[in-house]
């Protein structure tokens, strides 16, 4: 199949359409705003449904419901959406409703500016909401790689009955690439939603005697607590079969190896390979799955090389996770810019000279 070639946020749609999804309810916010305007047209062609909420609350509501019926639902939005869905994440979770989310991050905290920023990492990973939940991350460095994930998130959101975020960047939002859909065609007016008998759908849709209920209220501590290791659980089980990532000259014993994700890592790599063709020794481990975080990967990595160094577009967030990876076996850096500042190839070689030459 030839490639096209698409910005970012609109390859994003589309890719939720050939994934199955016909419903979307989200809110413009800047650097995403092309999702909701791309689908606004392109889910009408293939009798699906577009609402645009009167706010991300309302939104995040919204596809809380889509789930609980069973269809497959995506919302897009940027940082402070995010903060504002997260109540309805928490519910979302405590559910076990499969809803697809994309936060093309933008610079905070507040209302920080509309150019690129990786500091939602803590967001992501650790639960903006409340409560004993946690969401799947996915973290692509490219729009095709964007593509994969989200019809990924998907089928990992029906199959663990989980939110999926897929969190990108200003960047890979409005970037425009060369884009392979592969073996993903548009799905036909003979599309059918995958089985979900757990789904709301009434007692005789399906030949039910009986109602399925949604819930996360559980008003006796014991239900509730049984409710979160039956989550805790599921958490596991993603850790040990959901870790994704990608390694580059981990197999070779360096003098620093960079763990950086998402767009950065591309940086982070035509830095490297302008310093290994100047005779210097450095690896790279780029997170795809920032929960669950490759950690036994990381670590393993990190004993073929003297020194770790995190790069992010933030304050240093995700360096925490790496530290927490490789322990006190060897020192562990960090360099960033913040504010929508993007590290220049130039920049992130300077901190790699000064790291290697310390």
């Amino acid at each position: 199949m030839a490639k096209v070639l698409m910005k970012g946020n609109e390859a994003i749609g589309e890719a939720a359409v050939r994934a199955g999804c016909r419903f979307f309810f989200g809110y413009p916010i800047t650097p995403q705003s092309e999702v909701p305007e791309y689908l606004s047209k392109r889910l009408p062609e293939i009798g699906g449904t577009f609402v645009q909420a009167e706010s991300e609350v309302a939104a995040s509501n919204m596809i809380y419901g889509a789930a609980g019926v069973g269809v497959r639902v995506l919302t897009t939005s940027s940082s402070p959406g995010i903060s504002l869905m997260s109540e309805a994440l928490s519910y979302i979770a405590g559910s076990e409703m499969p809803v697809v989310l994309v936060n093309i991050v933008r610079s905070g905290p507040g209302l920080g500016g509309i150019l690129p920023s990786q500091s939602d990492y803590f967001q992501a990973t650790k639960g903006g909401g409340h409560g004993d939940y946690r969401l799947l991350v996915l973290a692509p460095a490219t729009v095709q790689e964007a593509v994969e994930l989200v019809i990924l998130a998907f089928d990992l959101a029906d199959h663990y009955r989980n939110p999926v975020m897929v969190m990108g960047d200003g960047m890979i939002g409005q970037m425009m690439e060369p884009v392979d859909f592969g073996d993903h065609p548009p799905p036909g007016p003979d599309y059918v939603e995958p089985e979900k008998p757990w789904a709301c759908t009434g007692t005789d849709s399906r030949g039910r005697s009986h109602r399925n209920i949604v819930n996360s209220l559980f008003l006796d501590p014991d239900e509730c607590h049984q409710m979160n290791v039956r989550l805790k659980r599921k958490y596991d089980e993603m850790t040990e079969k959901e870790q994704r990532w990608e390694e580059l000259y981990t197999d070779q014993d360096v003098d620093v190896m960079v763990v950086a994700y998402g767009t950065m890592s591309r940086i982070c790599r035509t830095a490297i390979d302008t310093l290994r063709a100047e005779g210097h020794r450095l690896s790279l481990l780029r997170p795809i799955s920032l929960f669950p975080y490759p950690s036994e990967p990381l670590r393993k990595a990190a004993q073929r090389a003297k020194k770790i160094i995190s790069i992010e577009m933030s304050m240093g967030q995700m360096v925490e996770d790496v530290r927490l990876a490789v322990g006190r076996a060897k020192p562990v850096e960090f360099y960033g810019l913040a504010g929508g500042l993007i590290p220049s190839v130039e920049q992130v070689r300077t901190a790699l000279l000064e790291l290697i030459e310390a």
